[in-house]
This record gives C-alpha cells, sequence and structure tokens, in this order.
C-alpha cells in the first residue's frame, strides 16, 4: 500500500461538514485479499492497536470493526480505522472516516482530523503499520507514536487562544488559523481581528514591550505609588553583595526580560545561596534584578479593558505523602492526571523534575527517593506559575475594591488593554497596606487558569475580551457565496457591483480575478477557497462577494464557515466525468453544498426554474429566496404566501415580493446586460442578484440603478456578450463553454436581424466527447460560417483532438463542408472570420483568453456598441 495523493480539506467539503483529509492509496496488488486471509495480520494488528476494539464500524453492537476484521475485509477499510485509532490514541477526539474504490487497486479513504500535520503523520504510521503486518517486518511504533505526540503542542490551540476562539465560533464570527504562527483571525476582511494568544490586535507594542522589561515596568508602578518589592539591577557579585545588605533576606533573583517564572529564584535566605543563584541565572542572561522577597500568596487578578474580570490564587505544585511511595513516584502519579499536558495544551502542566525542584527538596532534606509520611504535602516549586505545574483557585468573588482598583492603576500604568497583574499578599480580600504588591503585570497572560481552575467558579474570560476586540459591538462582514453552471461570473459582478455603488469596498472573487474595490490584485481563474481567503484577510474589505465553482469546492471545500447568502443560478450538465463527478445527481450534491452553509437568518437563493437547482432543496436549512421567470411558479407562489421573498416577472417588470408586499424593481428592457431584454439567461441572472440584494436588505431604488448602470463592456462585465464593430461588422466576445451556455447566446443571436451568422468555437479539452459533439451540432444549425480553434490549455488532449470531434459535430448539421474551417489559433480565426465577414455580418467568438481578442479589436478601431435588435 502506498499514498498516491492527499487533499486536505480545512472546512466544509463534499465529504464531511468536519475539517478531512482524502487520501488516495494503491493498494499494489491486495484489492481482493481480505485480512483474513493474510497470515497472522488481524492478531498482531488488534495487539498493537487495541482502540480497534472500541469501533463500531457501523455496526451497532461493541467491536464491530474486530467483527469486520474476523469476517474478512479489505485494506482501505482497514487503513482508515487505523489512522482514527492512533488519533484517538493521542487524545485526539475524531470518529468520522470512509474508504471508497475507485478503480481496482486505487482507494480513496477520507478521515477525520483536528490537527493537519499530525493526522498526516497518523496516516503514514498507518499505512507503514499495515505493510510492516504484510511483510511481517516490525516497525518501531511506539517511538513513532511518541513523536507525533510531541507534534501535537506545536499544533495545538493552546487553552488561551482555544477559549477565545471558541468563544467566537460560538456567537458566530468565523476563525481563520493563520498558517502554523499560532495567530488567528476573528471576523473577515474589515471585521478581522487578529489574536496571538490573548494578545489582541488593538493591545500596543509599546505596552507590551514595557510589560516585557520588569525593571522599567516597575519604575512605572512607583511612579503611580502602587506597592512594588524593593530591588536592583545587578551586574556583579560585588553589587550583588551590597545591595543584599540592604535589601536583607530573604531576597529574589530574576531576569528583567522574562515570562512564565523562568529563572527565578524565591526566597533566598543567605550569600551562598544567593551567590550560587546568580551565577547560574548569569550563564542565562546579563541582565538580572534583585528584589526583597515578600511572604505571602500568589493572586493573579485579569484585567480587560479597563476591568477587573477575574482573579485567581495560584498554588505551586505539590504532591501528598502516603507513607508508602516516594517523591519521585508521587510526581509520576500527580503528572498521570489527564488534565495535566507537556506544556499549555491542557489545563494543567505536568510536573517536571529539574534543577529547581531538586534544590527545594534540598532544603527540605528530601531526595526524589524519599518516602514522605501520610498526608503530608510538599511543595515542589517556590512559584506558582501554572506553567511549572501549579494549580489554580477562583478568587473572583473575594478580592476587595481596593485591590480591585491597584489592578487597574497597573495595567494603565503600563498602558495593556489585556493584562495579568500578579499581587502578593496574604489575603485578596483585604486591600494591600503595608505587606502587599504588585509583583507585575503580564501582557499575553495564560487564561486557563481562569477557564479550568482546580477549585472554584469558572469564569467566562473569552467573552470580555472579544467584546473589546469589537468595542462591545461584535459582528462579521457580510459573505454572499454563488455557485451554479452558467452565469456565475456575472450574478457576482452585478451584486458587487451594486454594493460598490452603495458605498461599500468590495472584495470580489471571480474567473477573472480577484477585486478589491475597483483594483484588480489577481488575474485568472480566481473561484477556490484560497482566493476567497484573500478577501478574508484583506482588511479593507467590507462586503465578501463570492464566485465558487464545481472545481474549487472538490480541491479544496468552502473557505468559510457560513455565508450570509448563497446562490445556485443554475445546474446543467458540465464537467461530468471530471473529479469522480459522472452524473447530474452527483453535481447537484457538490454545488448544494453553497446553499447548505447559510447562517442562522441568512438565505439560499434558488432558480424556481431549474429543476436540478431544486433537487437540493431538500439540503436546505435556511430561508429560501426564489426567482422565476413564471410569476405563477409553484414556489414562487408558496413563498409569497408565507411573505416570504419572491423574485419574478410580471408584464415585462422586474418584480419583488417580500413581507406580504409588492414591488416593481424595473423594466426588463431596462436591465443593462439584458440588451433590451432579448438575452433571456442575463434576466435570469439579474434575478439571481436582486433575490441576494433583497436578502441583504439593500434599498429597491439602489437595486434598480445598478440592474440599469450595469452593462456588458469590458468595465462592468467584461468578457459576456461585449460587443464591437468593426467597419460595419459586429462582432461579439463571449465566455460560454458548455452546451446552455452556447445555447443561451446563440437563442439570443438567432432574433438579431444579421446577414450572416459565423461562429468561432471551442470547447475545453477536459469535457466529455459527447458533450463536445453536442455544442457542435447546436452550432452547426444555428451558424452559417463556423471557425474552429482550439485552446492553448489542452487539458490533457492532444493537438487538433477536440478540433476533429468539433468538426464531426458541425458536419452533422451545417449546411456546407466548405463553410466550416479549422484555424487552431483564436487569434487567426477571428482575424479569417473577419477577413470573409460582410457589413451586416455578426461573428460570435467563444474564448479561451479575453485580453488578447479585445486588444486586438481595439487596435482595429473596434467600438464598442449595442447590438441592433429588432
Amino acid at each position: 500500500m502506498k499514498i498516491v495523493s492527499q487533499r486536505v480539506y480545512e472546512g466544509k467539503n463534499i465529504y464531511s461538514h468536519k475539517k478531512c483529509i482524502r487520501m488516495d492509496l494503491d493498494l499494489e496488488g491486495y484489492c481482493e485479499i481480505p485480512s483474513k486471509d493474510i497470515p497472522n495480520f488481524n492478531f498482531n494488528l488488534l495487539k498493537i492497536l487495541p482502540e480497534l476494539y472500541k469501533h463500531r464500524c457501523g455496526i451497532d453492537e461493541d467491536s464491530g470493526f474486530v467483527k469486520r476484521l474476523n469476517e474478512g475485509t479489505y485494506l482501505a477499510h482497514i487503513c482508515e480505522h487505523c489512522i482514527i485509532a492512533i488519533q484517538n490514541m493521542l487524545n485526539i477526539d475524531v470518529a468520522y472516516g470512509k474508504a471508497r474504490e475507485v478503480k481496482g487497486d486505487h482507494y480513496y479513504i477520507i478521515f477525520q482530523y483536528q490537527y493537519k500535520n499530525v493526522a498526516l503523520e497518523c496516516a503514514k504510521l498507518a499505512i507503514d503499520l499495515i505493510n510492516s503486518l504484510i511483510n511481517q517486518v516490525p516497525i518501531r511504533f511506539s517511538q513513532r507514536l511518541g513523536l507525533i505526540r510531541n507534534m501535537i503542542k506545536h499544533e495545538a490551540e493552546g487553552p488561551s487562544t482555544k477559549a477565545i476562539c471558541d468563544y467566537a465560533r460560538k456567537i458566530g464570527l468565523p476563525v481563520v488559523n493563520l498558517g502554523e504562527s499560532g495567530m488567528y483571525q476573528i471576523g473577515y476582511g474589515s471585521a478581522g481581528r487578529i489574536i496571538e494568544a490573548t494578545i489582541g490586535s488593538n493591545t500596543s507594542c509599546v505596552a507590551t514591550d514595557i510589560a516585557c522589561d520588569k525593571l522599567l515596568t516597575k519604575t512605572l508602578l512607583k511612579y503611580q505609588y502602587i506597592p512594588v518589592a524593593n530591588g536592583y539591577k545587578v551586574s556583579n557579585i560585588m553589587q550583588l553583595i551590597n545591595y543584599s545588605k540592604e535589601l536583607r533576606y530573604p531576597l529574589v533573583l530574576k531576569p528583567q526580560y522574562g515570562s512564565k517564572g523562568k529563572g527565578v529564584v524565591l526566597n533566598i535566605n543567605n550569600d551562598s545561596e544567593l551567590i550560587n543563584a546568580f551565577k547560574r541565572l548569569k550563564e542565562q542572561t546579563e541582565d538580572i534584578l534583585l528584589e526583597k522577597y515578600i511572604c505571602g500568596k500568589d493572586y493573579r487578578v485579569l484585567i480587560v479593558d479597563g476591568k477587573v474580570i477575574a482573579a485567581s490564587l495560584r498554588v505551586p505544585p505539590f504532591i501528598e505523602g502516603d507513607g508508602q511511595r516516594s517523591v519521585r513516584e508521587l510526581i509520576y502519579n500527580a503528572n498521570k492526571d489527564p488534565n495535566r499536558g507537556e506544556d499549555h495544551e491542557k489545563p494543567l502542566t505536568k510536573i517536571k523534575i529539574d534543577e529547581q525542584l531538586l534544590s527545594l527538596l534540598t532544603k527540605e532534606n528530601l531526595t526524589l527517593n524519599s518516602i514522605i509520611e501520610k498526608n503530608k504535602r510538599i511543595y515542589l516549586r517556590e512559584n506558582a506559575n501554572l506553567s511549572t505545574g501549579g494549580y489554580a483557585i477562583d478568587c473572583t468573588e473575594l478580592i476587595c475594591e481596593e485591590n480591585k482598583d491597584i489592578a487597574i492603576r497597573a495595567a494603565k500604568a503600563v498602558g495593556l488593554d489585556i493584562c495579568g497583574v500578579d499581587i502578593c499578599t496574604e489575603d485578596i480580600s483585604k486591600p494591600l497596606g503595608d505587606t502587599g504588591i504588585v509583583m507585575e503585570v503580564n501582557a499575553a497572560p495564560g487564561i486557563r487558569m481562569h477557564c479550568y481552575p482546580t477549585e472554584g467558579k469558572v469564569v467566562d474570560v473569552a467573552k470580555p475580551i472579544v467584546n473589546l476586540l469589537y468595542n462591545d459591538n461584535p459582528k462579521n462582514i457580510p459573505v454572499i457565496s454563488v455557485t451554479g453552471t452558467n452565469g456565475k461570473t456575472t450574478t457576482t459582478r452585478l451584486i458587487a457591483y451594486i454594493f460598490n455603488l452603495i458605498g461599500y469596498k468590495v472584495g470580489m472573487t471571480s474567473t477573472d480575478g480577484i477585486f478589491v474595490g475597483d483594483k484588480c490584485i489577481d488575474t485568472g481563474d480566481d473561484t477556490g477557497a484560497e482566493s476567497a481567503k484573500t478577501i478574508f484577510l484583506n482588511k479593507d474589505v467590507e462586503v465578501a462577494v463570492l464566485e465558487t465553482a464545481r472545481g474549487g469546492i472538490i480541491r479544496k471545500g468552502l473557505a468559510y464557515d457560513f455565508a450570509d447568502v448563497g446562490i445556485i443560478t443554475n445546474i446543467t450538465e458540465d464537467h461530468l466525468g471530471l473529479d469522480g463527478i459522472n452524473s447530474m445527481e452527483e453535481l447537484m450534491f457538490v454545488k448544494s453544498l453553497v446553499v447548505e452553509e447559510i447562517r442562522e437568518g441568512g438565505y439560499a437563493v434558488i432558480n424556481a426554474d431549474d429543476y436540478w437547482s431544486l433537487q437540493a432543496l431538500s439540503r436546505i436549512k435556511s430561508k429560501k429566496v426564489f426567482f422565476s421567470f413564471d410569476k405563477n411558479n409553484k414556489y414562487i407562489n408558496e413563498n409569497i404566501s408565507n411573505g416570504e421573498i419572491a423574485i419574478y416577472l410580471d408584464e415585462n417588470n422586474l418584480m419583488v415580493t417580500n413581507n406580504n408586499k409588492t414591488y416593481k424593481i424595473c423594466a426588463i428592457d431596462k436591465i443593462g446586460i439584458s440588451l433590451d431584454g432579448k438575452l433571456k439567461y442575463n434576466i435570469g441572472n439579474a434575478m439571481a442578484a436582486v433575490g441576494a440584494l433583497v436578502a441583504m436588505n439593500v434599498d429597491y431604488c439602489i437595486i434598480a440603478k445598478g440592474l440599469e448602470s450595469f452593462k456588458s463592456d469590458e468595465k462592468t462585465n467584461r468578457g459576456r456578450f461585449n460587443q464591437f464593430e468593426i467597419n460595419g461588422v459586429n462582432v461579439i466576445l463571449d465566455y460560454g463553454h458548455n452546451y446552455q451556455g452556447y445555447k443561451s447566446v446563440i437563442s439570443s443571436l438567432v432574433d438579431m436581424k444579421v446577414r450572416n451568422l459565423i461562429g468561432v468555437i471551442g470547447v475545453p479539452g477536459d469535457r466529455e466527447d459527447s458533450s463536445s459533439i453536442k455544442i457542435a451540432e447546436l452550432c452547426g444549425e444555428y451558424f452559417d460560417k463556423v471557425f474552429i480553434k482550439e485552446d492553448k490549455d489542452k487539458r490533457g488532449r492532444k493537438e487538433r483532438e477536440v478540433a476533429e470531434i468539433l468538426e464531426q459535430g458541425v458536419l452533422k448539421t451545417i449546411n456546407e463542408k466548405n463553410n466550416v474551417k479549422v484555424v487552431l489559433d483564436e487569434l487567426e480565426a477571428l482575424r479569417e472570420a473577419l477577413n470573409i465577414a460582410q457589413k451586416g455580418d455578426l461573428i460570435v467568438v467563444f474564448y479561451e483568453k479575453f485580453d488578447r481578442l479585445f486588444n486586438y479589436l481595439k487596435s482595429s478601431q473596434g467600438v464598442l456598441k449595442e447590438v441592433a435588435v429588432q
């Protein structure tokens, strides 16, 4: 078994609404060999992966998968379960998976994941394990599993980050992982707010730097008469001894710059201890502070936006003796707590045996092998940081107003909007007086002590942090997603155009590129998830309008969690036979994802005249907007009866009924892209756009203005029925590339009073032969002359292969063979068409590359014009 390819889906996709990975496998001759026929395979697999006993595998009984194994199941199915089981062994909560045959030894498996890199390594381990069992060659399974376990802490969200992101998701805000940086963006576009742990997008960089400098922080606190420990910066042993005499023991040594209690040495009681601690710290840093040690309890007060949100008593890690086990054994037992992790990935951190711990034991005349008497508590750290294994007890309701005021003043003195103020005092419920001090002010304070206290109430500290990011008004930008077979680009552009008229900065993706406002920031087919992410991460964008194509959905899934409006313009035969999509049912299933993932209160806009669009209705949970050419359409009438939104035509007017009121938007011959009402398909696109705009509460007068001013020209709807005149010959450039697209354009052309219709035709190479022939027959039936060209991108075809297929189709229906010519280059084909055309003829080019043809026509004094319609 080997990996052929893999696709990682970060969002909702055609396989699952969970994050998952598709991995294509070559079973290398084992596609028909069941597990029971491989010697010792089942026995050894279950011995190494006992987690598999928990898998029910669709059987409503315990050990369902094991039953399948014993009956004899196949390797792809086994591999899928192994990947899930290995992740479960790492305490990763995933369950979804499936395996499907593609052909012969080619299978694909789908498996859910939480952490991408970890999941991919689990998959490789599962495959290597299966191969090792087949070949009876052992692998170092436990060692590799341990290496993967270490990867989790680098890839998982820390508890502080997770709490904030989870709250954001809870209130409907999306969260974007910014690579593997540990930073996340909450919200899209102009509503995007980046967090790094508890550092927010508005947190001052200067204030953060101040908080990292313990000496400067203490200086600023002193100026505000906030009690701090007396102390000095020391650079040599002479200063150290001199200052120690002034301050008097007990003392503290700490790095000037540091966090998480690293390097801090507390409760130093004599010169020998002081000098030894200084020498050790000097090996780590040149900047060392000496302070008076204040005896008291260690409290952390969380300040957000100038308010006390939570307070915790931090307790150093400890063990309690049982009269039988050693210190080492008691620490080992404490670390078995499932709430303890290696770093910050769990509510508590494992207790590490290091020099500081051993030093403290020595003070107590203990070693790791000492047996501790029953019920005796031994503290293992002087400091109480959670990062060194400490515990937290919630004290939010205990802290007195005087201490709240001191903590708030400390935060303001440093300039932090989110911070943790460390206070040393015997009782946080009583004013500090002369005995308590503020020890530190921390930027990026960990909040797991408040989210997962060892004792006391959980405090929802994520809520005020998110509210701070949004000035107490958390909300996202609108997201509108457009899919379908034909009309996606025009509908997307029209929606974006009208939002631009209102004054919004619109981020738009399309087959023509990525646009922010009037600026194109990329050209090409940008209809997938990566292009959408460009919009979501652009801070100028106030509305996102996304063309969401079939290919992008299949390759990467959706880029967003939920859209405000999802649109299906239509679903017709196209791209069948590609990416495993072989039927209209499967094509509908892919495109329906856009209207499934709609936020609560959002809308799905559906073409009520299109059979396959209507088949998606059972998958839609949101409110629905229907549009139709027929005011008596069943779905239109149902929506009107229910007070919902319906878009339809009535006596050559585009109408809207909404909330039991009916409005005329405009006459269809006034719609700029309708060619005086003759381009039926563009009227349909206009209705789809109006449905989305009405759902977004856009003013009807603005919609009407936009419909009238949005034209089929290179400025507003580039490459869609763009019209030129060259010496009395009309030329139309259009992106029709499937049967329905050709049919829609041709049906509009036949109503035009022209001398001859001349077609320059081509079809993408990845279409089925039968589809290409069907298009060619249509062209032969309606065009007087046909020039056949080929795309530069052959999409796997040989040169002339597509042209020959088209030629066969055209010759079946065209009047004379002499009226058909193959000219492979599309610009040369246009030139030849112009050479034979006479005044009053009309040439339509179904192009691959717009700019090349457009520039040629402009250089030939081509004049953009409205083609006369009779």
